[in-house]
């Protein structure tokens, strides 16, 4: 039996484990933290389940999506029937959406853009111009991934506020960068897998329990049922190759996985490993979120979600739910503020004086409620940065060094760094190591009714 270790224990490390777990590999999970779940895990605070960040997903999500069939919850999570967006603006009143019909796909969003209230019907022209134009670029060419997704809006005519109201819209929160700062060719994956292609792609699908019971609870009941051995607080200080097989803390496998962020990777993989220049992981870069997180003493919210414009609030979320009700009807709700570099410094306090004005410009119902908790959580490194020319630093699943894999959102699965993309990497390290035992193993040959091993 061919012995593997997977080094993290994110949603990409669980994936990769399970799936070599199902194909008959001995495998060791090995994760430094006190919890699995990476960067998608909750804490307790005075007596409410809290998530680090406002996590969704699309129906086009597929990968992650057979993580949650595969750890059994796929019922403790939502699916909009059909997408619909509603946002608000923190200047004007009145309500825009963003939602399809059920006609096919571009034609399911052509109304919405037709009435999307925030945009002047100008600008509404050329954003469906702009959308078809999108389907027309070529994501995997390696010229699409060294142009701006900013300097591509420009040049097919979105104005600033076209840009703001629409495309970043959806840009930032999936990409965790401004259009200037992102790379066309991760871009256009959005785009057009989310909201082009198919017409069903975009339903938004969002967890119904703390992300720590979605994810890391259930990945260790799923991984001990399906013998995989899970180590936590086990931090892999370094990676040894001795007569073929790697060497972990005196261990030794066929197959490491390392399914840790890229600083990470890059300081355990050996010399010439991977085919990328000096310094790569570094300058992958990483970009940081921001979630504040409100507890009024009402209803301020009446739908599971709301985007903004003309605010410096992007999407705000009701989590009374997920964080377990409270008597008394308070609400509690999250701000998500992605491509956060400004805001990932500022105190607490000028947060508040910040964003709680914001919530009650653009929640009708909160401009006279009592907030009585405020409180920040922060995402330094949450996501790498997808600038231009990022594509050229994301390495493949296979290295250069027989059994030796990569695995993490950050890694060459075109997708930006989203749950999905954490999925389809394990994926890809599974389906790597798999390749490795196949082309590895003893040729046989067949003597009647028994195999020799040569």
């Amino acid at each position: 039996m061919r012995r593997v270790a997977v080094v993290g224990g994110g949603l990409a490390g669980i994936t990769a484990a399970l799936q070599l777990a199902d194909a008959g590999c001995a495998v060791d999970l090995l994760e430094g933290r006190p919890k699995l779940g990476g960067l998608t895990h909750s804490f307790e605070r005075d007596g409410r389940w809290i998530d680090n960040g406002q996590h969704v997903f699309l129906r086009c999500c597929t990968s992650y999506l057979r993580l949650l069939e595969r750890l059994d919850v796929r019922d403790q999570v939502h699916v909009q029937r059909r997408l619909d967006v509603p946002v608000r603006s923190g200047r004007r009143p009145g309500v825009g959406r963003i939602r399809r019909n059920e006609l096919p796909a571009p034609l399911h969003l052509g109304p919405a853009l037709a009435s999307y209230r925030w945009l002047s019907l100008v600008e509404r022209v050329a954003a469906a111009s702009g959308a078809l134009a999108m389907g027309r670029v070529d994501r995997t060419a390696p010229e699409t991934d060294e142009q701006s997704f900013g300097s591509w809006l420009a040049a097919h005519g979105q104005d600033a506020r076209a840009v703001e109201a629409l495309w970043e819209l959806i840009g930032i929160a999936t990409l965790n960068a401004r259009a200037d700062e992102a790379s066309l060719a991760v871009a256009a994956t959005v785009f057009q897998l989310g909201l082009l292609e198919q017409s069903d792609a975009a339903d938004i699908g969002w967890s119904l329990v703390p992300l720590q019971q979605l994810h890391g609870g259930a990945a260790a009941r799923a991984l001990a049922a399906a013998g995989v051995a899970v180590r936590l607080r086990a931090r892999v200080r370094a990676l040894n190759e001795q007569e073929g097989r790697w060497c972990i803390e005196g261990e030794r496998y066929d197959d490491v996985v390392l399914a840790v962020p890229p600083t990470e990777a890059a300081r355990l993989l050996p010399d010439g490993a991977v085919d990328l220049p000096a310094g790569w992981a570094e300058a992958l870069g990483s970009s940081p979120i921001v979630n504040a997180h409100v507890v009024f003493d009402r209803q301020v919210l009446d739908v599971p979600f709301v985007a903004g414009v003309d605010s410096p609030l992007q999407w705000v979320f009701d989590r009374t739910v997920q964080c377990g009700e409270r008597a008394g009807g308070e609400q509690y709700v999250a701000v998500s503020l992605s491509a956060a570099d400004e805001l990932i410094d500022t105190p607490v306090a000028d947060l508040r004086d910040l964003l709680v004005p914001a919530l009650r410009r653009l929640l009708p119902a909160a401009a006279d409620a009592r907030v009585k908790e405020f409180f920040v959580t922060r995402e330094r490194h949450a996501t790498f940065r997808p600038a231009p020319g990022s594509g050229s630093l994301r390495p493949a699943a296979t290295t250069n060094r027989p059994g030796l894999h990569l695995a993490g959102a950050w890694t060459a699965t075109g997708w930006p760094a989203t749950m999905e993309s954490a999925a389809r990497s394990g994926e890809a390290a599974a389906a790597s190591v798999l390749r490795h035992r196949l082309t590895n193993r003893p040729s046989q040959v067949v003597l009647g009714s028994e195999d020799v091993v040569l």
